[in-house]
């Protein structure tokens, strides 16, 4: 008898492989990630507003993002909320130094309504190493679970893009990690690489776009058992436009571990119709 028994139904292996990915403990992914090296700061953020759209793979519009990030000092607060049409919500709230190295030191992430079939109101605080998920049970009733983890100086959630634009251009691979909550809370690592670069155009004018690849590694024997069972996360891509001030132009991949892959880009603010007689 080998892994699988040949009395064992299809159905039943695939269920016990889903058991072994979201809840064997992964040790052997954590001994590395507690060591792992923060980004360096080679552009430092500042006060900015912008606006963002996101898109389904057909091109329709599902919701409208609004990005305010405010510095105080060294000390960086982040607040992106996506308003869904169905009445969804994605809100995520970060807080970051950046001191020679980008070092996050809170973040709390909402994601409810219909275009979220599994709810999420994850927060962490890496000065107390508290992590809280607030989910609802079969009953309709929420639950509260707080535990304290150990969490690694390269925490990248709600950072990624801003790290992303710090790498530098002859780093060929660079791993950092990220807490998710599937539904218990476990530390995964982000591999992003160069992915090649497009074109693109603003007003007539042709910009160089540079192209990162974000991959998702469980770790451990779950990395390994995911792929057999559909539960691998499916890549991001990045685009970034590079020079004297890096910015964020789009990203393509998918908001949960097993949603939809979805665009997010910037947009400019479309005017109302004016009379052709200015006063």
């Amino acid at each position: 008898m080998g892994f699988r028994d040949k009395h064992m139904s299809g159905g039943k292996f695939t269920s016990i492989l889903r058991q072994i990915i979201w809840y064997l403990p992964t040790i052997f992914f954590l001994s590395g990630a507690l060591w792992a090296e923060p980004i360096a700061v080679h552009y430092v953020e500042g006060t900015i507003h912008g606006f963002l759209v996101l898109r389904n793979a057909d091109g329709e519009t599902l919701a409208s993002g609004d990005l305010v990030q405010i510095a105080h000092g060294d000390r960086i607060s982040t607040k992106l909320v996506y308003h869904f049409k169905d009445g969804s919500i994605d809100d995520e709230t970060t807080v970051y130094s950046q001191r020679g190295v980008f070092r996050l030191l809170k973040d709390h992430h909402i994601q409810k309504g219909p275009s979220f079939p599994h709810p999420l109101d994850l927060s962490l605080d890496t000065s107390t190493s508290q992590v809280i998920v607030r989910s609802v049970n079969k009953d309709g009733k929420e639950e509260v679970a707080t535990q304290h983890m150990e969490l690694p100086a390269d925490l990248a959630n709600g950072l990624v893009s801003t790290l992303i634009k710090n790498i530098p251009r002859d780093v060929s691979e660079t791993k950092v990690s990220m807490l998710v909550a599937s539904p218990k809370p476990r530390l995964v690592k982000l591999a992003i690489s160069h992915d090649g670069s497009e074109s693109a155009s603003v007003a007539g004018s042709r910009l160089e776009a540079t192209r990162y690849l974000v991959k998702i590694e469980i770790g451990g024997v779950s990395g390994v058992v995911a792929p057999l069972v559909g539960k691998q996360p499916a890549d991001t891509r990045v685009w970034i436009l590079g020079g004297e001030a890096p910015v964020f132009l789009k990203s393509l991949g998918p908001t949960q571990a097993e949603g939809p892959v979805w665009s997010s880009e910037l947009m400019a603010p479309t005017w109302a119709s004016t009379s052709s007689k200015e006063h």
